[in-house]
């Protein structure tokens, strides 16, 4: 008889209740998830701009000791490597290799740029020139897009 008592004053919870706890766990998740997660963009995008801008600096410097930006066909690889029409050449200008976007694509050179001495550039997360949100182009002539 005792164990019967035993067994009714037992608590715990129950399914629906279970349940409940489930479903509003989820809702919290698919509410705070997206914001969490798009901030990782954003310091993408962050990240790429600054390293652009140090590739912005180290060309500046090749300039002041070769008397001219890298040509295209050099591209940025100058700034490690002599390119073999570079006298004066005091490299090299970056303290590692070449790094890729924080997508794993390397990063676009031209000189002369279309919009300056030259131009440098990410096509973002896509890869592809042009794009938005997260597959916008982080560019050296113009601050990122919010």
């Amino acid at each position: 008889m005792k164990e019967k008592e035993a067994k009714r004053n037992q608590k715990g919870f129950t399914l629906i209740e279970l349940l409940v706890v489930v479903i509003i766990i989820g809702l919290l998740a698919a509410l705070v998830g997206p914001r969490i997660f798009g901030k990782t963009t954003g310091a993408k995008q962050q990240a790429t701009k600054a390293q652009i801008e140090n590739f912005g600096m180290a060309l500046d410097i090749f300039r002041l000791d070769v008397g001219r930006y890298p040509t295209t066909e050099e591209g940025l690889k100058a700034l490690r490597e002599k390119p073999s029409a570079a006298e004066n050449w005091e490299g090299p200008y970056l303290k590692k290799d070449l790094p890729l976007d924080p997508w794993g694509k390397p990063f676009v050179y031209r000189s002369p740029g279309d919009h300056g001495d030259y131009d440098v550039m990410s096509y973002g997360l896509d890869g592809v020139e042009g794009g938005e949100g997260e597959s916008q182009d982080i560019v050296s002539w113009q601050d990122l897009k919010k």
